[in-house]
This record gives structure tokens, sequence and C-alpha cells, in this order.
């Protein structure tokens, strides 16, 4: 880093996740901008593609062919999925590099390739990149100089569920995660699915038992669960720009009771800055988490005996994207967590 702060550059700033990670990095003391991309919208102030941002002093947009990393710190990739790993793999070594995409996040190319629908173009960095779900990968984060960032609903989910299955307070089959994001999640690109009409004043299932979270999902529980998993994933599109609730049905392990989880997750999540557990049986919101980095976690008995039911709640462009891959970069740069990201959630 330089005398004066960390030099970052942004790769998709006119994203919704680029876009938030520069309100975010507005508050960060180190923090400062030095290079921001966009194809469509180069040659013009992010503040002409985000109003809300035009009180930063901010460099001018420009294309990734045009972008000097040098002198950077740490560079955020903010690209498409199956964009960024040709991408990353043409960048001189030297910036620390935290991919908000998805092309990472996978070890074996193999499932890479059938989850995804192509072969990764950059295996060799595959083999380096570290997985960055920050409360549970501190120790290799640190010493990373690629972090994937994880998705959102992965995030989601993997959170309440870790600590459960290292103790073996649950057992690992049988586990449903019910999701519901956002439409924020689906990114700024206009898709038809996306459309106001499209989805306001409803709710709709999509990826039913395809989506691509679920691998990476479940690749993460394994290595806590000391075994390979199979979840039952599925998502849903709410009508509401950010946000996700995931309802998680697991069944309790043999003399374990609900009770018994809630006093795992809340010893294991104590010291978090960013993991809260509510009290027993009261149950999170997605308003209750609103534009901060919190993940909020509730766990309820079932009314099924052996069984329990969590539900964890995030902003699916925070925790879930931007504020996480800032907490991602703090963890690599020897920073406190909590830097840039102390913004409380927004209710009502």
């Amino acid at each position: 880093m330089s005398s004066t702060g960390i030099r970052i550059g942004i790769l998709g700033a006119s994203g919704y996740t680029g876009a938030e990670l520069v309100r975010l990095l507005g508050d960060h003391p180190q923090a400062e901008i030095r290079a921001l991309t966009a194809e469509r919208q180069a040659g013009k102030p992010l503040g002409e593609v985000f109003p809300q941002l035009a009180i930063y002093d901010l460099p001018t947009l420009v294309k990734i062919d045009e972008l000097d990393v040098g002198g950077l710190d740490v560079i955020f990739c903010c690209l498409p999925h199956a964009t960024t790993q040709a991408i990353i793999k043409s960048l001189p070594r030297g910036p620390k590099i935290i991919d908000l995409s998805a092309d990472f996040r996978l070890r074996d190319p193999a499932l890479y390739e059938a989850t995804y629908g192509h072969a990764h173009q950059a295996l060799e960095l595959q083999e380096q990149a570290v997985y960055g779900l920050s409360e549970h990968y501190r120790d290799a984060i640190r010493k990373a100089w690629l972090v994937a960032n994880p998705g959102c609903y992965t995030t989601t989910a993997e959170l309440p569920l870790i600590p459960l299955l290292k103790e073996r307070l649950i057992q690992p089959e049988g586990i449903i995660i019910d999701a519901k994001s956002g439409v924020s999640g689906a990114g700024r690109d206009a898709k038809q699915g996306s459309l106001f009409t499209e989805v306001t004043e409803g709710i709709h299932a999509y990826g039913v038992a395809t989506h691509r979270h679920t691998p990476e999902i479940e690749q993460c529980l394994a290595d806590f669960a000391g075994r390979p998993m199979r979840v039952t994933f599925t998502p849903h599109l709410m009508p509401m720009s950010r946000g996700i609730l995931g309802t998680i049905y697991v069944r309790l392990a043999a003399g374990i009771s609900p009770e018994d989880l809630h006093r795992c997750l809340a010893g294991a999540y104590a010291d978090e800055p960013f993991v809260h557990v509510l009290p027993f049986k009261s149950l999170p919101a997605t308003r209750h988490v609103r534009g901060s980095n919190l993940c909020l976690i509730g766990v309820h008995p079932s009314r099924i005996p052996g069984e329990a039911i969590l539900v964890s709640v995030l902003d699916n462009l925070v925790k879930g994207a931007s504020g996480q891959a800032i907490q991602n970069m703090n963890i690599v740069l020897g920073l406190d967590e909590r830097l840039g990201l102390s913004q409380r959630p927004l209710f009502p």
C-alpha cells in the first residue's frame, strides 16, 4: 500500500455490485479508488451513471483494455460470470484480486464445466484461488492473492449450517434450503425476467434443481462436514430490490435439541462483527439488514420432533457481494475487518 492509502481498481463499476463497492468504500478511511472500468459507459464520470455517487471524487470510467494496473494494490472484479477468468489471467501479477463473479469458486474443473457449460480458461489460477467466506476461511484468505467471493445465496445458507455440521449437531442428509432474493441479484442488464411487470405482485421459483449455487454450497459444507454433501436448494425471486431470506430445514442428530443448535450458533459467532444470532425462536427479516454487512440468524423448533428450522437473512449486495468483498480485502491486507463496513441497516 502507499503511504496515503489503499489504491483500488474496480472492474465493472457500472453494475450494482460495482456501485455498491464505491458507496461502501467512500466510508473506508484508507481506500483510494484510482481506476474504474465499464465497457459501454467508458468515457463517462461514474456520477453520470449513478447520480448518488457524484459526490465522490472518482476517476472517469474506462474500458478494461485501457486500464493501467500499475500502482494498484487491490482490484475488485465485478464482471459477468465466465468473463473474469480470461481477464484476470491477462493482468500482470501484483495487485490482490477480489473476484465477485463465480469464475473461481469451484475447485473441481469438471464440476465447473458441468455447472457453467464451458471449460475453465485459467485452470492454473483456479488452483490458487481461495474461497472467500470471511468468517470461516480467514487463515487462507490472509495468505491469498486471489479471493473468490462467495455467492449471495451461498453465504446466506453456509453461515448458519457450517457450525452445526462441524459440531455434528445436525444430520448431513436431508437439508432443504428455501431462499428468496431481491431482483438486484440478477444484475443490472436488461432481462425479461427482471422487468417490473414480470416481477411485481408475485413470487416465483427458478433454477429448480439446477441453480449454479448448489454445487458451491455443497463444496463449502463438505469442507466442514468432513464428507460429501448433497442439499436441496430452491431459489425464488421476490418483488423487492435487495435482500435474501433463507429458510433452512434440518434434521437433528441423536440426542440434540433445537436449543443446542441455538447455543452452538450463538457461541460460534459471539465475537464476529457481522454475524448475529437472535434469541431462540426470534426470526429475522430482510428489512433488518438492508444496506448493511450483517447476516442475522434465527433458530426455531419444528413441529416435527427431531427437526429444526433456521432462518438467515442478509443484503445480497452487501454481505452477499460487495460488503463481503471489502471484508475480504481488509483480511488480505491485515486491516480491521470492520473498516468501511460500519453502515447500520436502513429501516424503514
